[in-house]
């Protein structure tokens, strides 16, 4: 990835634009470069138009144009093959809307790539959706691969607010019973829930047929705990209040938020979903590395 790119997949750069439509043009402008000048570039070829010639294929559908480039056979993909169907659904829990020194609330930076998955799809004309949740699902467009759907996704994204208490296991299972074709769905949430409800209806998803992309959203601090001293640590959605000392609790929360992230990664493993542990200081470039990687597999 050069130097150049990377400018534009950092969250604190992100936040000085601040409108969602150039936030998402950003990030998919500096990913797609970064894509092309790296080891990936054929990578992103195959991506966007192509794919890798296999035994059995026509030699007749050759790209030899782009065999010139790359040294290597791909042929272009049919419409059958390039289809993919996507919802995004995002988390509106309170608690999304926390940050304690980053310039990007877990929201905010859900939001951001999430608006920049959108564009990404929609520019290679996979229809996608939109989906937000609280303790039910809020607000749902139905999967369109058309630049007006853009424009309404962003509209309906950049209008979000976090508030309230979640139920994201509900959320999903609704979410599951709504679906009426196999889909790609990609979920932001801080997963600050009980994880047993949550892991069923991802389970429920799964043995729908549909494809899942756990993209776990924490702010920077929630995963280094770097508060001295005494504290006083509030629930944003049940108001809850917990006394402790920073520097005494910093080894055993760190400890216990890596164990959380690590059990969710081997259950996800085994179920053959996604896992992306994000946190609020990560260059966007992860995310969309991992949508990706599950566009390709399914082609």
């Amino acid at each position: 990835m050069t130097i150049g790119a990377e400018k534009y997949l950092k969250p604190e750069v992100i936040n000085q634009i601040k409108r969602l439509d150039l936030r998402a043009q950003f990030v998919v402008k500096g990913f797609l470069q970064g894509l092309h000048a790296s080891p990936l570039h054929g990578f992103s070829v195959e991506f966007s138009e192509h794919r890798e010639y296999r035994q059995g294929d026509d030699p007749r559908g050759i790209d030899w144009g782009v065999y010139a480039k790359t040294d290597k056979y791909y042929i272009r993909k049919y419409e059958a093959e390039t289809n993919l169907t996507g919802y995004v659904a995002i988390d509106l829990s309170q608690s999304m809307g926390y940050t304690y020194r980053q310039e990007l609330t877990k929201f905010d930076y859900s939001i951001c790539l999430a608006a920049s998955l959108c564009y990404l799809m929609i520019g290679q004309q996979d229809p996608v959706g939109l989906v937000t949740f609280d303790q039910k699902i809020r607000d749902c467009l139905k999967p369109k691969s058309n630049r007006k759907q853009l424009t309404n996704m962003l509209a309906v994204l950049s209008k979000l607010r976090p508030a309230g208490q979640t139920d994201i296991s509900n959320s999903l299972k609704q979410l599951a019973t709504m679906l009426r074709h196999q889909s790609l769905i990609m979920i932001f949430s801080d997963l600050l829930v009980d994880p047993e409800p949550v892991r069923q209806a991802l389970s429920m998803l799964k043995h729908s047929g549909h494809d899942v992309i756990l993209f776990h959203v924490l702010d920077e601090a929630e995963v280094t705990f770097p508060f001295e001293g005494a504290l006083i640590m509030e629930d944003p959605e049940s108001g809850a209040e917990l006394k402790l000392d920073g520097r005494s609790m910093r080894t055993p929360y760190t400890e216990a938020v890596e164990l959380f992230r690590s059990e969710y990664q081997t259950w996800c493993q085994r179920m053959r979903i996604d896992y992306v542990p994000l946190d609020t200081s990560t260059p966007f470039d992860k995310a969309l590395i991992e949508y990706l990687m599950n566009r390709r597999t399914r082609l």
